[in-house]
């Protein structure tokens, strides 16, 4: 198969929409490849270009032309994006912010099928949408959920029901973006270990976050971004250490190792 990223070159400017202010360079001149299937972490402080490079994956944020520069997802430069979206699955705070509504689980996980957040009176499920929403659920363990308001659950029941959403079209690849924001240590354990199972299970998966710790030891390829740049690329154990992480972060730091996890002190 074709990578899941091919980026040469790469450049996307983000600023205010009104003009106000100029843009900045989110993603500077950047080169990157990551193949489908593959367990990755993009890694790094917040403002680095970390989701500015999930959206640009999805499409929300398009890169600049420059002679050289090319971004080819899954092996093409153009997509319909609602195409692309069904071969993507997508868990992001921007996400779980727009689906905090009266949905129930079983609406938001079908209203992946739409690339929506909820199901509109304009959109017609059908049976096999049902059962296949039913089917994600019950993978995540969250069935019980189907008819319960996002808006009653508590942080974590939300997250795997995003979860079971980015499942529900059989994606090719999971995108997670910062997946353990505003969840407790008790949801935080639960994520890592759904994580975990979905990657034993054979989809790739591609994390961004500046928590070593949401690091599960099924990712073993780790790239350190730092203003809109790879600053290192290569396996947990040359990357996660000391020297790296301190000169990434600003501080001092080391580097602690447990059953395949790493934390920072």
């Amino acid at each position: 198969m074709p990578p899941l990223l091919d980026f040469r070159h790469v450049t996307v400017l983000r600023g205010p929409s009104d003009g106000s202010k100029e843009p900045v360079r989110a993603l500077d001149d950047l080169s990157l490849e990551i193949d489908c299937g593959e367990h990755v972490c993009i890694l790094g402080l917040n403002g680095c270009g970390k989701s500015t490079l999930i959206k640009t994956i999805t499409r929300e944020c398009y890169p600049s032309a420059a002679p050289g520069a090319s971004a080819e997802i899954l092996g093409r430069h153009r997509w319909d994006i609602f195409e692309l979206r069904n071969l993507l699955g997508i868990v992001s705070p921007d996400l779980l912010t727009s689906c905090t509504s009266v949905a129930t689980g079983r609406d938001v996980v079908i209203s992946g099928f739409f690339s929506s957040t909820r199901i509109f009176p304009h959109q017609h499920p059908s049976g096999e949408h049902l059962h296949r929403a039913e089917g994600a659920l019950s993978r995540i363990g969250i069935a019980h959920l189907a008819d319960r308001p996002l808006n009653e659950m508590s942080s974590g029941e939300a997250k795997r029901t995003l979860i079971a959403r980015a499942l529900v079209h059989d994606p090719q690849t999971l995108l997670f973006d910062e997946p353990s924001n505003a969840l407790d240590i008790a949801a935080q354990f639960q994520l890592r270990d759904t994580m975990r199972q979905l990657a034993q299970s054979g989809l790739g998966m591609l994390l961004v976050t500046h928590h070593v710790s949401e690091i599960i030891p099924e990712i073993e390829r780790i790239i350190l971004l730092k203003n809109g740049r790879v600053a290192a690329d290569g396996t947990k154990r040359t990357i996660l250490t000391a020297g790296r992480l301190s000169e990434l972060f600003g501080v001092e730091l080391r580097v602690i190792t447990n059953n395949g996890y790493y934390g920072i002190s």
